[in-house]
């Protein structure tokens, strides 16, 4: 990218760009998320649970970047609704374990449809999303490496 007059127009921003994609994206999960009655950011949960099952908040906090209190209000919607449960670990009380619950295990079939709705749409092969993909992992941890400097 050169920095000249044109980075200066919106589409020579690729912040705007993976901005733009991240909401179309989001506007495309939409009805799926609502027939399975959850949002986003309680599916990404749940997407970290089906994983492992089990995880702390701490480990939640860095998997979707999330700070404690931001993920706390969610997490307690998420129990309420039945599909986690917290409890402070036995060892260390200052740390809560969060496990899905068999009616938040029972929404993973269900969801398949929500990353399939964007392979649908983008009319793209498995493989070039997945490229596009770690592309954009590479770039968010070049950048996040560098903030930290």
């Amino acid at each position: 990218m050169e920095t000249n007059e044109s980075s200066l127009k919106l589409e020579e921003h690729l912040c705007f760009s993976l901005y733009a994609c991240s909401r179309a994206i989001l506007r495309l999960y939409r009805p799926y998320l609502d027939e399975l009655e959850l949002t986003y950011p309680q599916y990404l949960v749940l997407v970290t649970l089906w994983e492992k099952e089990k995880s702390t908040i701490k480990e939640l906090g860095e998997a979707l970047d999330l700070d404690t209190g931001t993920l706390t209000p969610l997490l307690k919607r998420m129990e309420a609704a039945g599909l986690i449960e917290r409890h402070r670990d036995s060892t260390d009380e200052r740390v809560v374990n969060v496990l899905i619950t068999p009616k938040g295990k029972a929404l993973q079939e269900k969801a398949a449809c929500v990353p399939q709705s964007l392979l649908d749409a983008s009319a793209m092969e498995p493989e070039e999303l997945n490229r596009l993909n770690d592309t954009i992992v590479q770039l968010l941890q070049q950048v996040n490496a560098s903030s930290k400097k």
